[in-house]
Formats: C-alpha cells, structure tokens, sequence
C-alpha cells in the first residue's frame, strides 16, 4: 500500500500553472482565419509573417551552417565542440547522416539561387519545400521546441497518462500520455505530435514500439490541412462526412497496423536497452487513479527545476528541432519530389492497386491507381492529381486516402528519421502501403454510403 504524501502549495502551483498554459498554448482549439487551430500554429504563422521574403534567406542559412559545422566536426573534431555534449551530439553524425545534411545543403542553395538543373529547384519539387513548408517548420520549431517543457516538464502527462492507460493500452497497447501527442497532432500539426514523441521516447517515457507506433499512427493531420485537401478536391461541402471517414479509418488503421510487422517486431525496450516493466502502470492499493495521478503529477512537478532549467531545455529543443531536422527534410523531401514528378515509379508502385480499386467499386479505378502511391512524397500531392478526376466519389476517396496515409516524406517521413524515432525508410514505406491497404475499404465503405 502507497502511503499518500502530501505537496506543499508552492508544488501543486508549480504543476498547475505551467500545464495550464502548455494545454491553452498547444490543446485549446480557437477559431482563426475561418478554421479551427491553436495558439502554438496562430503565433508561429505571425512569426512567419513578421520574417516576410527573409525566412528562405534565414532556412537556407540554417542548412548550409549545419551541413558546414557536421562536416567540420567530422574532419577535425574541434575542442570547443568537444567541450559541449549537446552541440558534439549534434553535429557529430553517422557518415549517412553527414551525406543528408550535405545533401540538403547542396538541394537549398540550388533551389534559393537557381543554378543547376531545374528538376531541382522547379516550383513542385525543391521550391516547394523551401517555400511552403520549411518556413512553416521554422516557426513552429522556434514555438513547440522552447514551450514543450510546458507539457514535458510539470507533471501534465503524467496526470494524463495514468487516466487514460485504461483506454490507451487495451484499445491501442500504448501508455496513456500517448493521447496528448495524437491532440496535439489533430488540433494543431503532425510536426508537434512527433515532436512530443521523440522528447518523450529520448527521456525514457516510450519504448521503442511504443514510440515508432505513435510516431507513425498518432501523427494525425490537423483539421486545418483537412479542410485544405478537401477543398482542393472541391468537396468542402461534405467536410463532415469527410472528416469522419478519415477518424474511422485512422481508427481502424491504429488498431490494426500496429499488430503487423514492421511495428510488431519492434522491441519493448527503451532507448538505454532497459525493458519496460509488467506492472509500472498500475494504480496502488490506497489510490484510485485520479488520486494516483495527481500523485505522479506532483511528483514530477516537484522535481522541475524552475524557470532557467525549463528555459535551458527549450533552446535546447529548438537548436535540435532547427538545425538537426530541417536539414533532412530538405534533402529527403526534395528527393521525394523529384521521383513523383520525373519520373514514372508512383504510377508503376500504383498499378497493383488496379483490381483492388475496381473489386471496391471505384469510378475511374486505374486514373486514381496513379494518385494511391504518389502520397509517400508529398500528402498533397493525390489531391492535385485528383483534382482532374470527374467522379465526386473517387475525389472523396482520394482526399480522405491521402490524410489516412500519414507518412509522407516531404514532411512526416523525413521528421521521423530526422528523430531518434527508431524506424528506417524502409520500414516507413511498408507501414505506409499497410496504412493504405487498411484504410482504403474503410474509406470506401463510407463513400458508397454518401454517394
């Protein structure tokens, strides 16, 4: 039996203050611009706003700086890098990692100053990733990185974790605070849910399997970029019906993807080799669980080590986020893009999915076979291709397909192996094609019903 301690004020200020902000700033939904987002997205867009033209200027500068220090760190492995942990694990990096970042370096200044071949810095491949998405990845990074220890550090996941583990791990074989990243996900972007992910596998809160599934389940798109897809599909009046197809099958595909390899054989270890214990979620005798959660809440809020060390932590999260991930997700991002848009691979990974589209009744079956694989690049991409498909159904299907999917590679993709997230591309590609096998019926079982 527990014996039940008692927390000073001070404490029990300690955890409620700061949770409480971190879940105003990254949970609470608000109406902004016409659509539902949260304050994290809204101060990270008037970031992007205030930096205007200079953002691409200020992410190039990022790239080439990182791809210029990994490799002088590599070659001569200077004494002031070795005096500092942080900055020695964050450049010092695999020789496949080093060749990214160079890479990356290599892509965004061919993209910010145009020369070398077009392919490269053309408007839908490396333009489309300087442009549209590492800017936004900036500012978010600049916000999630330095305010994440509002969720991480005070004992809010804790709270959250012990109440939902009994819906989490029956339903999902996941530990409770596992929800708060897929939240976050849905109401703000995928980026800040594999963010929380990858801080919480490092600080030993997941194991392997438990960080690679949510990491690759959890992600949810946000409701924003929904409404987006569907619009570009020209079906926004059928939002709803839209949205909840989407929930269903992202659902269905949580449940039943993890239970199938890759994931399945991912180990119940956390990331120093240590095995999770049997009994480390259960609730002890002299507690219920509201109890017992308040109890770890505190706890961990008692052990916070105030405002400086949380401040520390955060410009550690955003040095980390900025110049280990965007890096990567130029170089893979790009390379994705170019494949769907040079070459003809996507339509040929497509065409087995010929006589799965017919067998489901799908109006022009083999036009939307080329938009089912092309998603592994860009999310965005099958609405484009969509877009000039005449049937209202398989418009539906395709827009709801692409946000079912989650790992694409422009962003989701290269975030994951930009992490310490222990999952390879690989295995990243089979868990997308499993994703698209498990959600396709759901998905179209809806769409029959609607149309």
């Amino acid at each position: 039996m527990t014996e039940r301690k008692s927390f000073t004020l001070g404490t029990i200020l300690t955890f409620i203050i700061p949770s409480l902000i971190g879940l105003i700033l990254f949970m609470m939904p608000i109406q902004y611009d016409n659509a539902l987002t949260i304050p994290i997205a809204i101060i990270s867009k008037a970031l992007q706003a205030f930096l205007g033209d200079s953002i691409t200027l200020i992410v190039t500068l990022v790239v080439l700086i990182t791809a210029l220090l990994s490799l002088i760190c590599k070659l001569f492995n200077p004494v002031i890098l070795q005096q500092s942990k942080f900055l020695h694990d964050l450049l010092n990096v695999s020789p496949i990692w080093l060749a990214i970042r160079v890479l990356g370096a290599f892509f965004i200044a061919a993209t910010y100053w145009h020369f070398g071949s077009e392919m490269i810095y053309s408007s839908n491949t490396g333009a489309l990733v300087l442009n549209d998405l590492l800017p936004v990845l900036l500012c978010v990074f600049i916000f999630a990185g330095l305010l994440l220890p509002l969720l991480l550090n005070f004992g809010l996941l804790e709270l959250f974790g012990t109440l939902l583990t009994k819906v989490m791990r029956p339903v999902f074989n996941l530990p409770g605070r596992s929800a708060i990243d897929c939240m976050a996900s849905w109401l703000g972007d995928g980026s800040v849910g594999i963010l929380m992910t990858s801080k919480q596998y490092e600080s030993r809160f997941y194991t392997q399997r438990e960080a690679a599934v949510i990491g690759t389940t959890f992600s949810a798109v946000s409701i924003t970029f929904s409404l987006v897809v569907i619009s570009q599909v020209k079906l926004e009046y059928l939002f709803l019906p839209f949205y909840l197809a989407v929930c269903a099958a992202g659902i269905v595909a949580a449940i039943v993807v993890p239970k199938l390899p890759p994931l399945r054989n991912k180990k119940d270890l956390y990331i120093d080799g240590s095995a999770r214990q049997e009994n480390d979620e259960k609730t002890p005798e002299g507690h219920h669980v509201l109890s017992w959660g308040f109890h770890q809440a505190l706890t961990r809020a008692e052990q916070s080590n105030g405002i400086k060390s949380t401040l520390k932590d955060g410009l550690k999260n955003v040095i980390d986020m900025v110049f280990g991930i965007i890096p990567v997700i130029m170089a893979i991002g790009t390379v994705a893009l170019i494949v769907a848009e040079y070459t003809p691979i996507f339509n040929y990974l497509g065409m087995p999915f010929i006589p799965l589209l017919e067998l489901l009744q799908i109006p022009e079956a083999e036009q939307a076979s080329t938009t089912i694989v092309v998603g592994f690049a860009d999310m965005f991409l099958p609405s484009i291709l969509a877009a000039s498909i005449e049937s209202d159904m398989t418009r539906f299907i395709i827009a709801a397909m692409s946000v079912t999917q989650l790992i694409y590679m422009s962003e989701v993709g290269a975030l994951l192996l930009g992490s310490k997230i222990p999952v390879s591309i690989s295995e990243l590609f089979i868990i997308f094609i499993l994703r698209t096998l498990v959600t396709l019926p759901v998905i179209t079982a809806i769409a029959h019903l609607i149309f």
